[in-house]
């Protein structure tokens, strides 16, 4: 039978977004395009933006391109159900798509009907992170090298997300203060987390690396970086100082996705995630382990170590403590766990 969208618990500490009524009215004509100029008016992130989008066309496209604003609640409930039992997805999957749809249909197409609150998100369950040992970590480490090294070595020093930890700038890291300033990280909140003293000639040796680049790039006349909310227009040579240039940056310049100017971007995501991998295979760990498992890993270990989980929780910018809980489960496995029957059984059969 087909499986219907249960109610998912309503989401905390997020800000009300306005209604369409305050806001500005859409320049574009085409509808995909009326949704990029709602997000971008709205802040919200390219990874969303691309998310929004793709699930929005695939939406249409599953109707028979025909115009949304000629459909309605039967027919997003048809593609979620084709979601859910033809393409099998995974309730987080399941739910982007919905949020994407509510937000083109609230925010772009400005319906507000009953039957957009009629449908739930679908119930999400709580999965057990991948943590690796502490000797698998350093196995992962050896098996990378340059800027991929000291970028796994931050992530597992710092408890950083991948994108956080790509998006550092030079004037983030304070090595007097050994802290490290994370500038809106998940939910646009700024943090702060300790720079490992083990890092500093490293971190010290890369700074090195990327102001040759920034220096070459300004003798060019092709300086100048992303910067956040118009400050390029406001500080229009602030882009181009040092300050403000990418601790990790990449080797070539790049189209802007947005924009369309060509500047220097930071490393891809991509780059070091296929090196990760690699670093993977070659320790002969079978466990699916990524790049955001080394965060995980930050966390437990933290823990295991005796560290407070209120203070494990403000170095992950967790905004609910029962985000950071989740690794106190981890702790009860192994070697802190309650011993097996089997164990004490055999033990005193084979004394």
């Amino acid at each position: 039978m087909p499986v219907s969208p249960l109610a998912f618990p309503p989401r905390k500490n997020l800000r009300p977004a306005p209604s369409v009524a305050h806001l500005p009215p859409l320049q574009s004509v085409r509808v995909l395009d009326q949704l990029r100029e709602r997000l971008r008016f709205m802040h919200y992130s390219l990874r969303t933006e691309e998310v929004y989008v793709y699930w929005t066309k695939a939406f249409i496209r599953f109707h028979g391109i025909r115009h949304p604003a000629a459909l309605g609640g039967p027919e997003v409930e048809a593609f979620l159900m084709h979601l859910a039992n033809d393409r099998a997805v995974s309730p987080s999957t399941h739910s982007q798509a919905l949020s994407a749809l509510l937000f083109f249909y609230t925010k772009v197409l400005g319906h507000d009907l009953p039957w957009l609150k009629e449908i739930g998100h679908p119930r999400r369950h709580r999965r057990m992170p991948v943590v690796l040992s502490a000797d698998e970590v350093s196995r992962v480490l050896q098996g990378l090298s340059g800027e991929h090294l000291l970028l796994a070595q931050l992530l597992y020093g710092t408890g950083l997300r991948i994108t956080e930890a790509l998006q550092l700038r030079v004037k983030d890291l304070d090595f007097a203060q050994r802290a490290l300033i994370v500038r809106e990280g998940k939910g646009a909140k700024d943090r702060v987390v300790m720079l490992p003293q083990s890092l500093v000639p490293a971190l010290r040796g890369q700074l090195g690396q990327a102001r040759l680049i920034w220096a070459q790039d300004v003798e060019a006349g092709t300086g100048g970086v992303e910067m956040p909310h118009a400050l390029d227009r406001k500080y229009p040579r602030m882009g181009a100082s040092w300050p403000w240039f990418w601790v990790f940056p990449q080797s070539h310049h790049s189209t802007d996705p947005r924009s369309g100017v060509i500047r220097r971007h930071h490393l891809y995501d991509q780059t070091f995630q296929r090196a990760f991998k690699r670093a993977v295979q070659a320790a002969g760990i079978d466990k699916p382990a990524t790049p955001h498992t080394l965060r995980h890993c930050f966390a437990t270990h933290l823990l295991q170590a005796g560290s407070d989980i209120r203070t494990v929780q403000d170095l992950l910018g967790h905004a609910d403590v029962a985000t950071t809980m989740i690794y106190t489960h981890v702790l009860k496995l192994g070697g802190g766990a309650v011993r097996s029957p089997l164990d004490w059984l055999l033990s005193t059969r084979n004394p």
